[in-house]
């Protein structure tokens, strides 16, 4: 399973978090929902962290099946619906910086 990371580092505007969450998931959710061929999405917020760890607000995880449909999906339509969503969530509630990073994933279940 291939996942591809947005790490949301900076912070939200004092005050918004509960706003922030809201809108990632009325209006940012249902476009990641759509990209195609993503098999399972994730939005973690953050609750705490390691003292001097980076400020990391929100982690979104997208799964896909293949590289190749990653590559389709930032290909996409779907993807400047999402970018467009984000940008104006963002512009209203978050301070900081988005980097994304495409990993293997293997899970191992106890």
């Amino acid at each position: 399973m291939i996942t591809r990371y947005a790490l949301f580092e900076g912070k939200v505007k004092e005050g918004r978090t509960d706003a922030f969450r809201k809108a990632v998931i009325e209006r940012i959710l249902p476009k990641w929902r759509q990209f195609p061929h993503a098999t399972d999405v994730r939005v973690s917020f953050a609750e705490a962290r390691d003292e001097g760890a980076p400020e990391l607000p929100m982690i979104l995880a997208i799964n896909y099946p293949s590289l190749a449909a990653v590559e389709e999906a930032l290909a996409s339509p779907v993807r400047a619906e999402a970018r467009a969503a984000t940008e104006a969530v963002l512009a209203e509630f978050f301070e900081g910086r988005i980097h994304h990073h495409v990993t293997l994933a293997s899970e191992y279940r106890l």
